[in-house]
């Protein structure tokens, strides 16, 4: 498969360190109300996308605070390992961001804390979202969700590994991947098949590329729908790989940022990547000889986890509205927009971004996967829950029974 074009130089500048900064300024507190004077001050909490990540909304916070004098905005970076434990804590001591970068958001919107969006972006801002990420924004009719980034996975692979193990392609099925991994595997090199993080960061994820390439779903349209037979039959496919020794050691420890890690220094033949991984790749082995290829499922039918992270606002304090208005407005202003979404690697959720990417061609094998594909039910409000039990215990395959921690996940799930 074709090899795609060199990171552009926003993006190689984005790989900055990463120094995050805490709410509430030297107080400790959390900066809540509008102050004295008619200043604001708003509090942003956001996950981790890449060591660039904070350097960029510092970027973006600078613009618009010169722009708007009167407000000031308070930033806090957090891993994705942590994100979820935060901000929970937060809302439950009553100290919620006034503006938060995450997936989810539907348990908070059940709960009445979220400004629907179109009151906290403008008229033209909020018809600028592509319609099909809106409508997965939307919980009983209204929108609470800004949808701010989306993506989608493929399956990267060495293809200098996968020539040593005699495998001429990349592999289109659950049976082809396993054959492949196990042969790299039998290479005794020190290399690995398959990249499988099962570890807290993202293990919801990897689950459902698995999950949805065998039919299943985490949801039957209302209810949140673990333990199918067509989720077990995946997650059995799983722990097989696992037993095999056809993925890393220990996928149950494993996050995905550092297997991508291991993946990109040649170590790991085959990982389920994002658009941003071509950016690691060439930033930081350039010779990694490479390609991309739909993620294999259980027949070789073409499905992909797509994932739209989303801008929420809280209700803590309307003196803040507007101003939570005019950062909205700034940070999907074309310009701005696009200065995150291309320097981050994602692709974009709004019509003039999509039009003005720099990242058209990059991206073109994930952009041929986004028909066919699935989505979590982050609407649901036991999906937080679900997602949350994913992390912590799915991992346990590799030494407990599937239909076990499958079963487990589902009592989180009912008793969310």
């Amino acid at each position: 498969m074709r090899r795609l074009v060199s990171l552009t130089a926003a993006t190689v500048a984005a790989g900055l360190t990463l120094t995050a900064c805490g709410f509430g300024g030297d107080d400790g507190g959390s900066g809540g109300s509008a102050e004295e004077g008619g200043s604001t001050t708003l509090d942003l909490l956001v996950p981790q996308y890449s060591d660039g990540t904070t350097a960029l909304w510092e970027e973006i916070i600078a613009s618009f605070e010169e722009a708007n004098p009167d407000v000031t905005v308070n930033l806090e970076v957090q891993s994705w390992d942590n994100i979820n434990d935060v901000i929970r804590t937060k809302v439950q001591a009553g100290e919620a961001p006034d503006i938060l970068n995450i997936d989810a958001f539907s348990g908070f919107a059940k709960d009445d804390l979220l400004y629907p969006a179109d009151e906290v972006v403008s008229e033209d801002t909020f018809a600028d979202f592509q319609e099909s990420f809106i409508e997965n924004a939307s919980l009983d009719g209204t929108v609470y969700g800004l949808p701010m980034i989306a993506s989608a996975r493929a399956l990267f692979y060495n293809e200098d590994l996968l020539t040593q193990a005699g495998v001429t392609e990349p592999p289109a099925t659950w049976d082809d991947l396993l054959a492949a991994a196990t042969a790299v595997a039998g290479l005794g090199t020190g290399v690995y098949g398959y990249g499988m993080p099962l570890g807290s960061e993202e293990a919801q994820a990897e689950t459902s590329i698995w999950t949805f390439g065998g039919g299943g779903s985490w949801t039957d349209g209302e209810t949140i729908t673990v333990d199918t037979p067509e989720n077990l039959a995946a997650v059995e496919f799983m722990k097989q790989m696992i037993d095999a020794g056809a993925t890393q050691p220990d996928p149950g420890a494993t996050d995905r940022t550092p297997m991508l890690d291991v993946f990109i220094q040649g170590q790991i033949a085959m990982a389920v990547g994002l658009p941003p991984t071509i950016g690691q790749i060439e930033e930081r082995n350039p010779d990694l000889n490479y390609g991309i290829a739909p993620v294999p499922t259980q027949d070789g039918s073409p499905v992909t986890l797509g994932v739209a992270d989303h801008l929420m606002a809280f209700r803590n304090d309307d003196d803040k509205q507007d101003a939570i208005r005019a950062f909205l407005d700034h940070f999907f202003s074309t310009d701005v927009y696009l200065s995150f979404v291309d320097t981050e690697g994602f692709l974009p959720t709004t019509k003039s971004g999509a039009e003005g990417t720099a990242n058209a061609e990059r991206f073109a094998d994930f952009l041929a996967l986004l028909p066919d594909a699935q989505f979590y039910p982050s609407t649901n409000e036991a999906w937080a829950a679900t997602q949350g039990a994913l992390q912590s215990l799915v991992g346990q395959i590799q030494t407990q029974d599937a239909a076990s921690v499958l079963q487990q996940i589902q009592a989180s799930a009912d008793n969310a």
